[in-house]
């Protein structure tokens, strides 16, 4: 089994990481999709994310709520994900820019040490450092799929 350790934010109150990238992420385990909450432009000129398509329905914060839907090769850690699909909001106000959702672990083992300010992840030896995240749409029922590339 391997295992890495990510930094929480010790000023904040929720589990937010920092990325090596100086990304800020909240890990919410009650999403279903990653959600880029920051300037569209910044997750294009600094990440090179590709569109996919616009003005997309997706249910989240309390609700329904719309955005565009990306492509997008990111580290977690040294996890990767390479061309993982996220949803562009920028409606919220923020002090993070992503949020990483629990399906983007899947299968994995993750632990928020709060009072480390840590986020430890297991990676069983099944699985790959690589992950694979897609959105399947299956007769109107979306389906968010993470498993090891």
């Amino acid at each position: 089994m391997k295992q890495m350790t990510l930094q929480l934010d010790s000023r904040q109150q929720r589990p937010v990481v920092r990325l090596k990238n100086g990304l800020r992420a909240l890990l919410d385990t009650g999403a279903y999709i990653p959600v880029w909450t920051d300037d569209e432009d910044i997750l294009v000129e600094n990440l090179g994310a590709s569109l996919i398509t616009k003005d997309v329905s997706f249910s989240g914060f309390g609700g329904e709520a719309r955005g565009n839907l990306y492509k997008v090769s990111l580290n977690v850690g040294e996890l990767y994900y390479p061309n993982m699909t996220i949803i562009v909001n920028q409606d919220l106000d923020t002090p993070f820019n992503l949020i990483l959702s629990a399906t983007m672990f899947q299968n994995l083992i993750y632990e928020v040490d709060d009072k480390n300010h840590r986020m430890n992840i297991m990676i069983p030896d099944e699985e790959s450092m690589v992950r694979s995240l897609r959105i399947e749409d299956s007769g109107g029922q979306i389906h968010i799929l993470c498993n090891s590339a």
